[in-house]
């Protein structure tokens, strides 16, 4: 299989998250999990513009790294192993979406978790978004700590790195990286006049 429709869909979705200055240049990445080999997934180029990017660049590789499709000249995504481990950790998860989006990627960088002080996180992320540790980019440190950090929330913080979100759908993982980003936002603007609320769960 070709999986073109899979291929698609992550390029769609890739130019969307540049148009909406979730990334920059060549940052951030996008993966879904093949339907029919639960142990291989389809995934953004590394370094390439996302503005001319086509679905025939997408590569096809293995939670363990073998390239089973790989255009001339590509290369994976350098975060490649973030996106296998939260596969291999997480059976229920088919998409990755890694954004450095400007509001949360400041909270990451500060290190500090983004409370949860609006009532659309709970159902869309789980709560409050948790900071992964830091490691080196593109390690399998980072992916662990990742995979770790999330548990079994949408998304988390990766520290002074950006925002990783996970679904069973390209769709949804989308959804949950916008609302880590949002979220952001409107913590940022509301300390900037006074102390916003968190929501006590019961």
């Amino acid at each position: 299989m070709e999986y073109h429709t899979i291929r698609q869909a992550i390029v769609d979705y890739a130019k969307q998250m540049y148009e909406e200055k979730l990334v920059s240049a060549t940052s951030g990445n996008i993966s879904v999990r093949l339907p029919d080999r639960r142990d291989a997934f389809a995934i953004t180029p590394g370094s390439e513009s996302y503005r001319s990017m086509t679905a025939e660049r997408i590569v096809i590789m293995t939670i363990d790294g073998e390239l089973l499709s790989c255009p001339e000249g590509a290369r994976p995504s350098s975060e490649w192993r973030l996106h296998a481990e939260m596969y291999r950790k997480k059976d229920n998860v088919s998409a990755v979406v890694h954004t450095h989006s400007p509001y949360a990627t400041a909270f990451a960088s500060l290190r500090e978790e983004i409370p949860l002080v609006l009532a659309e996180m709970q159902p869309w992320l789980g709560g409050s978004v948790e900071v992964a540790p830091y490691a080196a980019l593109g390690t399998m440190e980072v992916a662990q700590n990742s995979a770790s950090t999330i548990g079994d929330k949408g998304a988390c913080l990766m520290a002074n790195h950006g925002v990783v979100a996970v679904a069973q759908t390209l769709d949804l993982a989308y959804v949950r990286a916008c609302y880590v980003e949002d979220a952001a936002k409107i913590i940022h603007l509301a300390r900037s006049i006074g102390t916003p609320y968190e929501i006590a769960l019961r």
